[in-house]
């Protein structure tokens, strides 16, 4: 185990200010956990764009080490179900949050936390996937639990750009199902509809207030926005349909009516990625394995190095990532 490795840490002073450094920090440094695993690819979610640029009180633990994703391998384990070798992934849990995280070439976990990466995926491949795409296999499986598939309808993809959105797509198109996408960058058409996309819709056509119900569009939905996005998502669904409800790009709040629920009988799924069972988190990674091809991992990941991880967060912020940025650690 290496004696010392570098971090990103997050801090704030009396006056509440934020900074964001690089520093050396020992084994000793870290939290309390039961398995210390070697860092080799984390990823930057919009999660940990907020975190570092202070934007949204995503830090919840000063200082914090951000990042909420890696893989890598265990180094030393109290937990018998881990050994020294053995390949993991981690999503969630709080870490980056009010556990130190992943941008660290060292990280302490709870071996209750980790999940084992499958053998097709590399560390690089598994951060690709990420929070991301481990989301939206969640949210594909949600619909499917909830009786739909593609004999039943198109299914719409908001937030069609970003990670969640990009994997959506792909994981929709694999198992069939006619697949709008909305951006609100329309210049990137060709990107989506190589992923899966049959069909653009813009997004100015969704973002504004809307009718308490509209023309029946599409039976399904992963909606990673909200606010007035997802309102109107549902207000459009066919009878009988779902919408996975997994993100807040647009906001946390939600100006519907209960119209699309008392009328066309529809349901909203909540997806939650952080605090998600064991045996959802394998499910969903058995399938990403089953489902993924590696053309679709490299058009949708971007790869960087360790020094990157800061701008790239907060570019996410800025909203100038497309798909997914790896960051995978020289050793």
């Amino acid at each position: 185990m290496a004696e010392t490795f570098r971090a990103i840490l997050i801090s704030r002073d009396e006056a509440k200010r934020q900074s964001v450094d690089v520093v050396e920090l020992s084994p000793d440094d870290l939290m309390d956990g039961n398995v210390d695993v070697t860092v080799e690819a984390t990823t930057v979610n919009y999660k940990d764009g907020l975190a570092i640029t202070g934007k949204s009180p995503v830090v919840r633990r000063w200082p914090m080490i951000p990042g909420v994703d890696l893989a890598g391998t265990v180094v030393r384990s109290d937990d018998p179900r881990w050994s020294p070798g053995d390949k993991v992934v981690l999503n969630g849990w709080g870490v980056g949050e009010t556990h130190y995280g992943a941008y660290a070439g060292l990280a302490r976990l709870k071996g209750d936390w980790l999940v084992a990466l499958p053998e097709r995926f590399t560390p690089r491949d598994a951060m690709a996937i990420g929070t991301a795409g481990y989301t939206a296999m969640l949210s594909v499986l949600a619909l499917e639990q909830a009786g739909l598939s593609p004999k039943d309808g198109p299914a719409v993809v908001t937030g069609a750009n970003g990670g969640v959105g990009s994997f959506a797509i792909a994981l929709l198109a694999r198992r069939g199902w006619e697949v709008l996408a909305v951006t609100g960058r329309p210049a990137e058409a060709d990107y989506l509809k190589s992923l899966g996309a049959s069909e653009i819709i813009e997004r100015a056509e969704l973002s504004e207030p809307g009718k308490p119900l509209g023309k029946e569009r599409w039976v399904a939905g992963i909606d990673a926005v909200g606010s007035h996005t997802l309102a109107n998502v549902l207000a459009s669904t066919k009878y009988h349909g779902a919408v996975a409800a997994c993100g807040l790009a647009q906001g946390m709040d939600l100006p519907a009516s209960v119209a699309p629920f008392i009328l066309r009988g529809v349901s909203l799924l909540g997806i939650d990625s952080v605090m998600a069972p064991l045996e959802k988190r394998e499910a969903a990674w058995k399938r990403l394995a089953e489902d993924l091809d590696q053309s679709v991992l490299d058009a949708i990941a971007t790869d960087i190095g360790f020094d990157d991880l800061i701008g790239a967060a907060r570019d996410i912020v800025d909203g100038k990532i497309r798909g997914r940025v790896v960051a995978t650690f020289d050793r």
